[in-house]
């Protein structure tokens, strides 16, 4: 069937390519939760599983490199939460995850837990932009909460020194992190407002984990500043990081930095004015390093500039699953050797020399009574042969004694007719014993009794008939008239 002359015909791979590009462009980043399946962990130190929920699951790989950045190895059943981005591997035409970074699933109850504070403080209406104080535009008593040895406070203070002067900073100090956190939080920030004693607070801390925020994301941080009667700045963590103060508290600065721009921010906007043109020529300067900051970053999202080891992950799994195919090939050739090994082994054992030798010597058994019988049998015919012989010479001795008595000697003829019978007797006898001789010596029992043995490999089935077939030290073993003997080989001379 021909294509239609306004569509394109596509080859598999154009398409699976147009579908791999379009697909990981559109999801560059994705946080998931699900449960572990089908664990598979290569020689080559890359993870293969699936994750799955109740009705659904997708295939995902964690390359070497990532998955040995982690402090315990995943199993089936194990509840994760991961990082990574959509990616299709176009051999088998089917889409994956691409994992970046595995938590285990206590991060993914923190994030529940949160979620779930966010919704109860929403619901009380404490994150409404109308019950948010306004900032003093001249603040002369400024206070923080935070810790007095992290760099939160000294980036404040080089910020409002820097600009401006003629104002006091009082430091109310608490542990920013880890147990009673929170509540020294909340404590402080009570005392403020009891005394009255600052215009404007910053609450905040530096960057972190989401474990090491999680004092300003408790409920009692939260309920503390939504009944502050001094507006409140959060600081909390840098840009990209949020918290419950945040959502609750009058401003939400995105670094401590920002957050001391923010209180002085009527007195920075009268200097402003005093130099329009020049902040115009910054916005501008601003502006034009914005759109191709926008640029850049769009060049920065394309998945071979946000991941440009994704080009050998690809050849990475290709090598895998040639990996496993060999691996199946060389088992399919084993088990035919196996087969072929065992079928020579069983060919071999019917023709041990010592099963040959046990055949040959019941055949001659048999060969032997058969030449003892016939010759019995022959005998008996020769003697019977005789006495007829005998009787028709009796008869002619008696019919003929009586008409030539006087030309024969009886005495003579009985002696010679004696003498035949006893040549002929001794004739028989000797065919019998040269036939018996005959017989024994192709015994080859009776060539082992004259010092005759014969020497077998002691592992093979076979005989050893030349030199050729020995080495110094080989273990072999002897077989003689009356049993078998091992022995070993010190010495070998060629003839």
């Amino acid at each position: 069937m021909n294509a239609p002359n306004t569509i394109p015909l596509l080859t598999v791979s154009q398409l699976t390519n147009a579908i791999k590009l379009n697909l990981e462009k559109m999801f560059p980043a994705i946080y998931l939760q699900g449960e572990i399946t089908n664990f598979k962990m290569q020689t080559s130190g890359h993870l293969y599983f699936n994750l799955k929920d109740d009705t659904a699951q997708i295939s995902a790989v964690m390359f070497a490199r990532e998955a040995s950045l982690l402090q315990k190895m995943p199993k089936a059943g194990d509840q994760v939460v991961i990082k990574g981005e959509i990616s299709v591997y176009p051999p088998k035409g089917n889409y994956q995850l691409m994992i970046r970074e595995l938590n285990f699933v206590g991060l993914g109850e923190l994030l529940q837990k949160l979620e779930q504070l966010k919704i109860k403080l929403h619901q009380k209406g404490w994150f409404k932009q109308a019950r948010k104080k306004p900032l003093p535009r001249f603040p002369k008593r400024i206070g923080v909460v935070t810790s007095p040895t992290g760099a939160v406070i000294q980036d404040i203070l080089n910020v409002l020194t820097r600009r401006f002067s003629g104002f006091s900073l009082l430091l109310n100090p608490v542990k920013v992190q880890g147990e009673g956190a929170a509540a020294e939080i909340a404590q402080a920030i009570g005392q403020f407002n009891q005394h009255q004693m600052v215009d404007v607070m910053i609450v905040g801390r530096g960057g972190g984990s989401l474990e090491d925020l999680w004092a300003f994301n408790e409920e009692i941080v939260a309920e503390a500043i939504f009944n502050s009667t001094i507006p409140i700045i959060s600081a909390v963590g840098h840009e990209t990081d949020h918290c419950i103060a945040d959502y609750v508290a009058d401003v939400r600065a995105p670094t401590p930095s920002a957050a001391a721009e923010i209180v002085i921010a009527e007195k920075a906007q009268q200097i402003d004015r005093l130099a329009t043109i020049r902040k115009r020529m910054q916005q501008s300067i601003l502006y034009q390093i914005k759109n191709y900051q926008m640029r850049l970053d769009g060049i920065k999202k394309q998945p071979l500039f946000l991941h440009p080891h994704a080009a050998v992950e690809l050849r990475m799994q290709q090598l895998d699953d040639m990996r496993q195919d060999i691996d199946q090939a060389m088992q399919n050739i084993l088990q035919w050797k196996k087969h072929r090994l065992e079928a020579r082994s069983s060919q071999t054992y019917a023709l041990k020399p010592t099963n040959q030798l046990q055949y040959f010597k019941q055949r001659l058994g048999q060969w032997d009574k058969a030449i003892n019988q016939s010759f019995i049998n022959n005998l008996v015919h020769q003697r019977q042969k005789l006495q007829q012989v005998n009787h028709q010479l009796g008869q002619i001795w008696t019919t003929r004694q009586t008409q030539r008595r006087h030309l024969f000697d009886a005495e003579q003829y009985a002696i010679r007719m004696s003498q035949y019978i006893s040549d002929q007797y001794q004739i028989q006898k000797q065919k019998l014993s040269h036939l018996k001789q005959m017989l024994e010596a192709i015994d080859p029992k009776n060539l082992l009794k004259k010092g005759y043995s014969i020497l077998f490999a002691e592992q093979e089935p076979f005989i050893i008939n030349s030199v050729q077939k020995l080495t110094p030290g080989q273990k072999a073993q002897l077989l003689l008239s009356d049993g078998k003997a091992n022995i070993t080989i010190n010495e070998i001379r060629s003839e």
